[in-house]
């Protein structure tokens, strides 16, 4: 773990983990149904027959919005596998400690401002 947390500010980050980590998981089970992704789709496509093709912009937004709660599902789990490990809190990028105030907003997060917009400057 970082050592710039205290252990009080160590306390409130993983209670606001684990609490999205339990959202995020009923979010995608109320939205699954119980099956995959691919199996949900299908169910829905074969339900609706001719209105298919009505209905398919609205599956693909129920789809992405999936897919971004799935991946922040996993990111959400990388940062407690990270605190279990006492890797949390630190940049992935330079090493340098992240800032309590950037982890409030984004408990996830992986890499100190300076680093995460870099890479977002280099994908562009």
């Amino acid at each position: 773990m970082s050592k710039h947390l205290t252990t009080g500010q160590q306390a409130l980050l993983t209670g606001e983990l684990e609490l999205r980590e339990r959202e995020l998981a009923a979010q995608l089970a109320a939205h699954l149904h119980g099956q995959t992704r691919t199996e949900r789709a299908h169910e829905l496509l074969s339900q609706d027959g001719d209105d298919a093709p009505q209905r398919a912009p609205e599956l693909a937004i129920a789809a992405a919005l999936t897919d971004l709660e799935q991946r922040e599902l996993e990111a959400v789990r990388g940062a407690l596998g990270r605190m279990a490990r006492g890797e949390y809190g630190s940049c992935r990028a330079c090493g340098e400690s992240i800032p309590f105030d950037r982890l409030k907003v984004e408990p996830w997060a992986e890499r100190c401002v300076p680093c995460a917009s870099a890479l977002e400057q280099s994908k562009h």
